[in-house]
């Protein structure tokens, strides 16, 4: 959550950064649910060294001897820690500004992010204090699950204010949204404010990335990250119109208010896992959708349907059959393949068989037709953004689908240079989108030049589907680079295959020469 002051600019003014002189820390901890390190970029700041310095921090490292040390010497202390071998990782490291008495904790891998740029630094964590009794009211992403139900009495309790509760709806359906309102407030939230949020999450935030070919380590398609942007967007529009102090999804908020002020409950309370959650929702008299005997953490929205927890914690154990909500298995899937045309306009997808549809009805038309032939699931074993690995396993039926007809119609449209280029890019955009950073003006840099380069990726496709594959059969396009006369096996006017016998001499050219050079010649 962070907190809205009064004079905090409209998100349309450009991101500045908070003065250094009032934040004044260095590193801090972060949340093992999502994952976010919330760092701010400093604009037009000296580097840290200089600016922090006069501040006086205190070191303490596990549960030794507390050192108090001045900023160049923190970092010169981090830096001296990072170089050391494994026994420190893992190993918790505190840093308390000793004149705010603001304490913040990482491990050695956020420290290892943290302390090796002169100009970013990590956003002020409260604990202990700070804005406690000072909010009236705050805004709380909402989704029923076990942490922001635990949440709510949490914030009631430790804060002293009201918690309003907001929901997006980016289609994770009418039994998630069925309830809401009454388990919210059963919760002690005072308010639910909904919003439907379907077509500018397919139009502004799935579309671009598929535009992109932003991929996760080759595997992951970014539904839980693509989702958090569009959200946090939306809770800056909530706080403003209930009046609250607080809201939460840092990151963003900081791109489009950077005044704001964050409170994290993952940060200051001692329920340490989910186990812990469940024993205090009990004790609040809270429903929650989870037992400790069948525990699985899930994410769903237009886009994908995530799993993790339960056996998944283990990568030995194969999934559970039954686990699988968005797909059928590919072996139960239908006998008979099933054709589907996919319509795209400058790398956008416009239409299913000919239908033109809006963005979300067209992955929602998509979901059906691939989740009925068991289209669209991961197992995979990632890496998180602080360096640990985890396992998830991801259903993305339309999804799926929508990948492999944009990649078909490239192939067809783009030249071997423009698709490198892209395909390297396209790395770079999705760790920024997984990271969190939306709003950073690198990864709307590489929008522009995703929008441009797929201005002529227009056309059709038509994929196969069947058990679990998916099968490109047709591809048309007006611009398409494919010249049959060229690429036939006759000698035409435009391309004579005898041609081929110069180009291929000098091509070899420079392994002749090392040939020779070897041989002596």
């Amino acid at each position: 959550m962070a907190q809205l002051k009064a004079s905090s600019p409209s998100s349309s003014i450009p991101v500045t950064a908070p003065s250094l002189h009032t934040t004044g820390i260095l590193v801090r901890a972060i949340t093992l649910h999502s994952f976010i390190i919330d760092i701010v970029r400093i604009l037009g700041e000296p580097p840290v060294s200089s600016a922090l310095e006069g501040k006086d921090f205190v070191i303490q490292r596990g549960l030794g001897l507390r050192t108090s040390v001045g900023a160049k010497k923190l970092q010169a202390y981090l830096s001296g820690e990072l170089a050391k071998p494994t026994q420190y990782r893992g190993l918790g490291i505190s840093v308390v500004n000793s004149v705010s008495g603001v304490v913040t904790g990482a491990g050695i891998q956020v420290i290892k992010a943290a302390a090796r740029s002169d100009t970013e630094i990590v956003s002020e964590t409260v604990k202990g204090g700070g804005l406690r009794g000072k909010l009236n009211k705050v805004v709380l992403a909402y989704s029923g699950g076990l942490d922001t139900s635990v949440i709510v009495p949490w914030l009631r309790e430790n804060y002293g204010c009201e918690v309003v509760c907001f929901t997006a709806d980016v289609g994770q359906g009418i039994k998630e949204l069925d309830g809401l309102e009454q388990k919210a407030k059963a919760s002690g939230a005072c308010q639910l404010v909904v919003k439907d949020l379907k077509e500018e999450f397919v139009k502004d935030y799935i579309f671009p990335c598929l535009r992109a070919g932003a991929v996760y380590e080759r595997k992951y398609l970014l539904g839980t990250s693509m989702a958090r942007p569009v959200i946090a967007k939306a809770m800056v529009d909530v706080a403003k119109e209930v009046g609250a102090d607080a809201v939460r999804f840092e990151l963003t908020f900081f791109a489009l208010n950077p005044k704001l002020n964050v409170v994290a409950p993952w940060r200051e309370w001692d329920i340490t896992g989910r186990e812990d959650a469940i024993e205090y929702a009990k004790k609040h008299n809270i429903p929650v959708p989870v037992t400790k005997k069948s525990i699985y953490s899930r994410d769903r929205n237009l886009w994908h349907l995530s799993h993790e927890g339960d056996i998944l914690e283990d990568p030995a154990n194969e999934p559970k059959k039954d686990m699988y909500m968005m797909s059928v298995d590919p072996e139960d899937a239908p006998d008979q393949a099933e054709y589907v045309e996919i319509g795209i306009e400058a790398g956008l997808p416009v239409s299913v068989n000919g239908k033109r549809l809006s963005p979300a009805s067209l992955l929602a038309e998509l979901n059906e037709i691939g989740g009925r032939h068991g289209i669209g699931r991961i197992d995979m074993v990632e890496n998180r953004l602080v360096g640990m690995k985890s396992r998830g396993v991801y259903e993305t039926p339309g999804g799926t689908i929508l990948f492999a007809a944009a990649r078909e119609l490239e192939f067809l449209t783009l030249d071997r240079e423009t698709i490198q280029v892209k395909d390297s890019l396209a790395l770079k955009y999705a760790e920024l989108v997984y990271a969190g950073r939306w709003f950073d003006p690198l990864r709307e840099s590489m929008d522009a030049f995703m929008q441009k380069i797929t201005e002529t990726t227009t056309g059709s496709v038509t994929l196969k589907l069947y058990k679990g594959s998916v099968t490109a059969t047709s591809r048309t396009s007006p611009f398409s680079l494919y010249r049959q006369d060229i690429s036939s096996f006759e000698s035409g006017q435009i391309y004579d295959q005898a041609d081929a016998a110069g180009f291929i001499r000098l091509y070899g050219l420079p392994m002749r020469v090392r040939a020779m050079l070897e041989q002596g010649i």
